[in-house]
């Protein structure tokens, strides 16, 4: 009889090999770190949520019959104070109106500046300005609100 060798052959180990490579092709992207990318799509989510707060608040104030001055306007149940028609850069202001929750809030000058809540990364941040008014020739011009935008350190 034929003593058998122990052992595997090339073609064996070749099929592992294969079998290894395709498993790892599947299973990498699902251990990748989508983390920076979640984060970046939240700031830019809050981005729409005080675009979109900001002019409901304006909405409900013309609606109240309201002007572009100083004053405060009722959003589901909270006042809002406003500032030249616009929710005011403070936590009285936007952060009533849109109510973030999972953002931490700076306010500055006429500026109030959200980062994800835990996240000590710069440059992942959403800002609010408030809206300003100019006087030309007797005649007052509100500048609505800004919103900027900074996802570069979101880590994505």
């Amino acid at each position: 009889m034929k003593k058998q060798q122990a052992g595997f052959t090339l073609i064996e180990l070749i099929m592992v090999i294969v079998i290894l490579g395709i498993l790892a092709a599947v299973a990498l992207p699902r251990f990748v770190d989508f983390g920076g990318q979640a984060r970046a799509a939240s700031v830019n989510g809050m981005a729409g949520s005080l675009r979109s707060a900001s002019a409901i608040a304006h909405a409900a104030l013309l609606a109240a019959g309201g002007n572009n001055s100083t004053a405060t306007v009722a959003m589901e149940g909270t006042s809002v104070d406003l500032v030249n028609g616009y929710p005011a850069a403070t936590a009285s202001g936007i952060s009533r109106a849109v109510q973030a929750e999972g953002y931490t809030g700076t306010v500055g000058t006429n500026l109030i500046t959200y980062v994800p809540t835990g996240f000590t990364g710069s440059n992942c941040q959403v800002v609010y300005n408030a809206a300003t008014t100019t006087t030309t020739a007797n005649v007052t011009t509100v500048t609505p609100p800004t919103v900027v935008v900074t996802t570069g350190g979101c880590g994505g």
